[in-house]
């Protein structure tokens, strides 16, 4: 029994238990400059829109949008991602494409409507 004990408790502390994280993108957070793979970033796209949908930040309907186009842009800082979700059903004309902007590696930067 000492030693089933004992054998649990160190596997607590080298860290062997389920990691946890901070947030529901917390996946999503990347070191170094190394570029990210296309489908990386959408798929932090698309986790980090459904974040913004849940909060009330942009429309719960935007949950259902499909990804359009991913594209390299020079931003502020240089390169970044531009992904684009477009919603034609939307009934604000100047809502109808959400804009993500992520870092090269893929950290998440920005989210607007109006692509800049």
């Amino acid at each position: 029994m000492k030693h089933i004990i004992i054998a649990i408790a160190s596997a607590a502390a080298l860290g062997l238990s389920t990691p946890v994280f901070a947030s529901a993108d917390g996946s999503c957070h990347f070191h170094g400059n190394k570029p990210a793979a296309e489908a990386t970033v959408v798929s932090c796209a698309v986790q980090r829109k459904d974040v913004l949908a849940t909060s009330g930040k942009i429309d719960a309907a935007w949950k259902a949008v499909k990804q359009e186009k991913i594209e390299q842009v020079e931003g502020k800082k240089g390169k970044e991602w531009k992904v684009t979700f477009k919603d034609p059903a939307a009934r604000d004309k100047t809502k109808q494409t959400l804009y993500m902007f992520f870092t090269v590696p893929g950290n998440f930067i920005a989210a607007n409507f109006t692509g800049q």
